[in-house]
C-alpha cells in the first residue's frame, strides 16, 4: 500500500504561507547552502542573539485557516456591523466612489503597492495624481500651496496648531479653538497641545476673538467653516480680531462646502485644514482618509509633510518630485518640521480624481443637491412646529426637540438612518451626496415622534417654497478648478485611460521587486485586500453606537490581542494612524506615567545617533528634550556613552528610542544589557518597531525589556503603502503603561473615553484597513509567521553573500550575520571612480529595478532588504544586475569611460534615447537595454530630476499643458 498523507496531515499544511513566502523549499535548500546553514532553525539560532530568542510553539495564535476559510469569516465580521444610512456628520459623511476609481485606484495594485515617491523618475504617475490633489485644494481653499496630505482632519488642525507657531517666532499667547470645532478636533488639538506645553482656550468666536485674548494677544486661531453645530458663520469678524492681536488664522474647511461658499483665502484665513473623505472616500469607520492643509504665501516652507513640486529633468522637461524635503525628519531630526512622515497618498489620489472625474460643475451639482435636502428638512422642521437652531447652514440641520432627542436617535435608527444626539434636546442631521428623497421622508417620520406636525408635511410643496440657506455674503465669486486636467475626462473611456496612464508611468511591486531598506515591501496578497470593499467595513461611520459596529470591535479586540501576543506586550492600541502617530502615543504614555509617579522632571528622550529621524521628531512633540547617544564603528549602540548619558541625566531621564534590528540592520547582542542600564536609571524603553519583520516568531520586544513599542501594520503586517500612505501604527505597551494609552471621547469602549486623550480623530484610527493585517496574522498562523521572518533573515543574508565580493557589506552582527537587511558601502567606490549612490540608484531603473534605500542610515550607501516574498529568481535578478552596474563602474575606473559621460550618470534612460543622434562613450544598446532586449522592459517617462531647480523654482499647483510641450 502506497503512503499516502491523512485528512490530519493535509487539512495541516498552509498553502497560503507557501504563497505569501517567495522561495520554495528548494530555494531555500540552495540559499542555505550558499550560506552554510543546514536549515532555517540553524540559521536564527545563529543570528538572533540566545539572550532574546523567543519559543514560537508559546505563541497563543489561533491555528492557520485557508483563504475561503478566512474570507468567509471577514463577510460575518462585516455582516456584524450595521452601517445603514449615516447622517451623524461631524466631518464623515457618506459618498460615492465612482466605480472606475474604486476598481482602478484603490483596488488596483499598481496604485496600491507602490512606495513614497523618494525616486521621483519611476513615481510621476502618482506625482502627477498628488499635484492634482494640491492644486484641488489650493483652488478650493484660496490659498496658493498646498502639500500632498495628512493623516486626517484633528492631526491637520494639531500641525497647523504648531505651524502657526512656528511661523511666528516672537508668538505668544494661547491658541484658540472655535467652540463650534469638530469636538474630535478639539481633542486632538488639545492632546497635542498639552504634550508641547502651548496653551488652548476654547472659545466663541462668532463675533471674533473674546474682548480679553484680543487685548492679551494670541498666536492663532482655529474656526470651523461650517460649524460641528451646521451653521454657516462669516468667518472674517475672527480673522480681522485674530491678525489685530498679533496672530495667523487657520480655518478649517468642508471641501464640498467650498463649491458653493466663498473660499477661506477670500476670507483673509492663513492656513486652512479639513479633510477629503466626502470626495469619493468610503467611510470606512473613521480611516484611512486623506486630509489637506494649505497656506497663504510666505509660509510654504513651514508646512508639515510632504509637499510635490514641479521642477525639470535632465532633458529640460517639466518633470514632478517630492520638493522641499530638507524639511524631512531624516535630515531635520528633532528640528523637522513634523514628526509626520506617512501621508495618506492613495486615498488623496482617489480624491483627487474624484474631483478629475465630476470636474467643478459637477462638484457643484452634488454640493447643491447636498444643501437642497438639508434646507427642505430644515423648512420642513420649522413648518411642523420645530424649531432649527441654525438659519444659515450647509448640510447639518440642529432640531431643538426638548427632552426628546432619545426617542427621534432610536426612531431613525429602526428606520436603518444613524442621526446625531447632541444632548436630550438637540438632534443633528447631515446630509450628503447619498441623500435621498425617501431618507429624507424616513428622517421626519422619526422626528414625528416629537413634531407630529411633520408627518403631514408634502416635500415637493416644502421644495418649490423653500429658498437656499446659504448666506448671500458669504457666495462663492471666486472660480476653482480651472486647469484642464478637471475638465478633460468627462467620459468613462476618458478617465479609464487617464487612470490606467498615469498607472502606467510608475513602478509598483506588480512590476518587480521594491528593496527599499527599513521599509518591508512585501506581498499585500489580494485575498487580504478583498474585505476592505465591503459594506459592513466600508460604510460604516465612526460614532455610531457600539451595537452598530459590533464586528469591528471584535475584529479590533482579536488583532490588539493578536499583535500583543506576537509582541510579548501587556496591551495595544490600534489608534494611531501611522507609525509616527504611534511613536508619539508611545512616547506620551511614557510621560503619562511619569507625571503620574510624581516625575515630571523626566524629560530626558536619549536616542542613537543611527535612529529614524521621525525618533528624534516625536520626541519634541512629545514634550521631551532629545539627547544623542553615540554609535560604535560597527553600528551597534556605544554601551559606555548611554552609560554616561544615563548618568548624566539620572535625574531627568524619561526614555531611550531604539529600534531594534537597529538601524543599520544588526541584531545587537546586548539589547538586553541596554534596557537594564536605562532601567536602571528610572527611565523607559522604547523599541521601535520598524524592523519588526526581523523579530515575528522569533523575539518579543515586550520579553526581553521593551515597555513600549509602535508597529508599522504597512510594513510587517502587509497593509500595502500605497504610494506613501495608507499606514497604521499601533502602540503596544506593558501592563504598567496601559493607563496611559490613547483615548477618545466617542471610543466604543467607554472605559477608553477618559485617558490622555487622543492621537487620531477616530476612535479605532484608520479602521477600514485593520482587515489586512487581521486576516494575514488568521492565514499565516504562529509557524506561518515565524517562517516568514526567517526566510527574510535568509534572503538578506543571501543578498549580502552574493554582493559583497562587489560592494563591501557595512555591518554585521556577532555571528557574521545581518538581519533581515543589509547596507551595501559604495563610498569607497566613489571616492575612486566619482560615481555615486545616485548613480546606481538611477541606473537601477534601466535594468528594470525599484532602487534601495539611498544614504539611510548612513551616506554614500544602500540599504538593501528583499523581504520573504520575493523569490529566488527575483532576489537572482536584482543581485545581477547590482554585479553588472559594478562592472560598468569597472569601465569608469579603467579609464574607459568618465563619470560624467557614463550609463550611470546619464541614468535612467527614457524612450527617447532610442532614437536621434547619439554621441555618448558608450553604445546605445549598452544605455537602455543593459542585459539585452526585454519586451517588458520598465521606460521611465523622465529622465533625472534636477532636484535643486525644483526648490529653487518652487511650483506646487498643476503647470499649464503647454508646459510640456517639445
Amino acid at each position: 500500500m502506497t503512503d499516502q498523507p491523512t485528512l490530519a496531515e493535509l487539512d495541516a499544511a498552509n498553502p497560503f504561507a507557501d504563497r505569501h513566502i517567495g522561495p520554495d523549499a528548494s530555494a531555500v535548500a540552495a540559499m542555505l547552502e550558499r550560506l552554510g546553514y543546514a536549515s532555517l532553525d540553524d540559521l536564527m539560532d545563529v543570528a538572533v542573539p540566545a539572550t532574546i530568542r523567543d519559543r514560537v510553539v508559546d505563541l497563543a495564535l489561533p491555528p492557520a485557516a485557508d483563504e475561503a476559510t478566512v474570507a468567509a469569516e471577514l463577510r460575518a465580521l462585516a455582516g456584524r456591523n450595521a452601517p445603514g444610512v449615516s447622517m451623524v456628520g461631524l466631518g464623515y459623511h457618506p459618498t460615492v466612489t465612482p466605480p472606475v476609481i474604486r476598481r482602478n485606484v484603490l483596488e488596483d495594485p499598481s496604485w496600491y503597492t507602490a512606495y513614497t515617491p523618494y525616486q521621483p523618475e519611476i513615481s510621476q504617475g502618482r506625482l502627477e495624481a498628488l499635484l492634482n490633489f494640491q492644486t484641488m485644494v489650493g483652488d478650493l481653499t484660496g490659498l496658493p500651496t498646498a502639500n500632498a496630505s495628512l493623516l486626517d482632519e484633528g492631526t491637520a488642525a494639531a500641525e497647523a496648531m504648531t505651524l502657526v507657531r512656528r511661523a511666528q517666532r516672537r508668538a505668544t499667547g494661547p491658541f484658540v479653538v472655535d467652540a463650534d470645532a469638530l469636538p474630535q478636533t478639539i481633542a486632538v488639538v488639545e492632546t497635542r497641545a498639552a504634550a508641547m506645553g502651548i496653551e488652548v482656550v476654547v472659545a466663541d468666536l462668532t463675533d471674533g476673538l473674546p474682548a480679553d485674548l484680543a487685548a492679551s494677544g494670541v498666536c492663532g486661531t482655529l474656526v470651523q467653516y461650517p460649524g460641528a453645530s451646521g451653521r454657516v458663520r462669516d468667518p472674517r469678524p475672527a480673522v480681522e480680531a485674530t491678525h489685530a492681536a498679533g496672530g495667523l488664522v487657520v480655518v478649517a474647511a468642508d471641501l464640498l462646502a467650498l463649491t458653493l461658499l466663498e473660499s477661506p483665502g477670500a476670507l483673509g484665513a492663513d492656513v486652512a485644514i479639513g479633510s477629503t473623505q466626502r470626495f469619493g472616500v468610503p467611510l470606512f469607520h473613521g480611516g484611512p482618509h486623506a486630509a489637506y492643509m494649505s497656506v497663504r504665501a510666505g509660509l510654504e516652507r513651514s508646512l508639515p509633510g510632504r509637499l510635490v513640486g514641479v521642477s525639470v529633468d535632465a532633458e529640460g522637461r517639466p518633470a514632478y518630485r517630492l520638493a522641499l524635503q530638507t524639511r524631512e525628519q531624516h535630515i531635520r531630526r528633532d528640528k523637522a518640521t513634523s514628526n509626520i512622515c506617512t501621508a495618506q497618498v492613495l486615498l488623496a489620489v482617489a480624491a483627487s480624481m474624484y474631483a478629475v472625474h465630476h470636474g467643478p460643475e459637477g462638484l457643484r451639482t452634488i454640493a447643491r443637491r447636498t444643501h437642497r435636502y438639508a434646507a427642505v428638512l430644515a423648512a420642513a422642521v420649522r413648518a411642523g412646529g420645530g424649531e432649527v437652531v441654525a438659519d444659515e447652514l450647509f448640510d447639518t440641520v440642529l432640531v431643538r426637540v426638548p427632552g426628546a432627542a432619545g426617542g427621534v436617535v432610536d426612531a431613525a435608527r429602526e428606520r436603518g438612518i444613524h442621526l446625531r444626539g447632541v444632548d436630550a434636546d438637540h438632534v443633528a442631521v447631515s446630509t450628503a451626496e447619498t441623500t435621498t428623497r425617501g431618507i429624507l421622508a424616513d428622517v421626519l417620520a422619526a422626528l414625528a415622534t416629537a413634531l407630529p406636525r411633520v408627518a403631514d408635511l408634502d416635500l415637493d410643496d416644502l421644495d418649490r417654497a423653500t429658498p437656499d440657506a446659504l448666506p448671500d455674503a458669504l457666495r462663492r465669486s471666486t472660480a476653482y478648478l480651472t486647469h484642464e486636467v478637471f475638465s478633460a475626462h468627462r467620459s468613462e473611456t476618458q478617465m479609464l485611460r487617464y487612470l490606467r496612464r498615469l498607472s502606467a508611468r510608475d513602478y509598483a511591486l506588480d512590476r518587480g521587486m521594491i528593496p527599499l531598506g527599513s521599509c518591508t515591501m512585501k506581498l499585500n496578497a489580494t485575498t487580504e485586500m478583498e474585505p476592505i470593499s465591503l459594506p459592513g467595513f466600508a460604510d460604516l461611520h465612526p460614532f455610531v453606537p457600539a451595537e452598530a459596529a459590533d464586528g469591528y470591535a471584535s475584529l479590533v479586540t482579536d488583532l490588539e490581542g493578536w499583535l500583543a501576543e506576537v509582541t510579548g506586550y501587556d496591551r495595544v492600541s490600534i489608534q494611531p494612524n501611522a507609525g509616527s502617530q504611534g511613536e508619539l502615543a508611545g512616547l506620551l504614555a511614557i510621560r503619562g506615567y511619569h507625571r503620574a509617579n510624581g516625575d515630571a522632571q523626566r524629560d530626558v528622550c536619549l536616542i542613537p545617533s543611527s535612529a529614524h529621524g521621525t525618533n528624534a521628531a516625536s520626541a519634541v512633540m512629545a514634550g521631551m528634550r532629545v539627547v544623542v547617544v553615540a554609535s560604535r564603528d560597527d553600528g551597534s549602540v556605544d554601551l559606555d556613552d548611554l552609560r554616561a548619558a544615563c548618568e548624566e541625566h539620572a535625574e531627568t531621564l524619561a526614555a531611550i528610542m531604539v529600534t531594534y534590528p537597529s538601524t543599520h540592520g544588526v541584531y545587537e547582542g546586548a539589547i538586553t544589557e541596554l534596557c537594564e542600564v536605562v532601567h536602571a536609571h528610572g527611565g523607559q524603553v522604547y523599541v521601535d518597531g520598524a524592523n519588526l519583520n526581523a523579530l515575528v516568531g522569533h523575539a518579543r520586544p515586550g520579553a526581553f525589556g521593551g515597555d513600549v513599542s509602535h508597529l508599522n501594520l504597512h510594513k510587517t503586517f502587509c497593509i500595502p503603502h500605497g504610494g506613501g500612505g495608507p499606514g497604521v501604527g499601533p502602540v503596544a505597551v506593558r501592563s504598567h503603561l496601559a493607563p496611559y494609552l490613547p483615548s477618545h471621547p466617542f471610543h466604543p469602549d467607554a472605559e477608553r473615553r477618559e485617558g490622555i486623550g487622543p492621537i487620531s480623530a477616530a476612535p479605532l484610527g484608520s479602521a477600514g484597513i485593520l482587515p489586512i493585517s487581521w486576516a494575514y496574522v488568521r492565514l499565516m498562523g504562529a509557524a506561518g509567521l515565524a517562517r516568514a521572518t526567517a526566510v527574510a533573515v535568509l534572503a538578506a543574508n543571501y543578498v549580502a553573500a552574493r554582493l559583497e565580493d562587489h560592494f563591501p557589506v557595512l555591518y554585521r552582527g556577532e555571528a557574521g550575520l545581518v538581519a533581515h537587511e543589509c547596507i551595501l558601502d559604495l563610498r569607497p567606490l566613489t571616492k575612486a571612480t566619482g560615481v555615486t549612490v545616485d548613480d546606481v540608484a538611477k541606473r537601477l531603473v534601466d535594468y528594470g529595478f525599484h532602487a534601495p534605500t539611498m544614504s539611510f542610515p548612513v551616506a554614500g550607501t544602500l540599504m538593501v532588504e528583499p523581504t520573504e516574498s520575493e523569490d529566488l529568481g527575483e532576489i537572482d535578478r536584482f543581485c545581477d544586475a547590482m554585479v553588472a552596474i559594478r562592472a560598468e563602474i569597472a569601465r569608469v575606473a579603467d579609464g574607459e569611460w568618465s563619470a560624467e559621460d557614463s550609463p550611470l550618470r546619464h541614468a535612467p534612460h527614457t524612450t527617447r534615447a532610442l532614437v536621434g543622434p547619439w554621441e555618448r562613450a558608450y553604445d546605445r544598446e549598452v544605455g537602455v537595454f543593459p542585459q539585452g532586449h526585454d519586451p517588458d522592459k520598465y521606460w521611465p517617462p523622465v529622465g533625472r530630476i534636477d532636484q535643486a531647480y525644483g526648490d529653487r523654482n518652487l511650483v506646487c499647483a498643476c503647470p499649464p499643458p503647454d508646459a510640456f510641450a517639445e
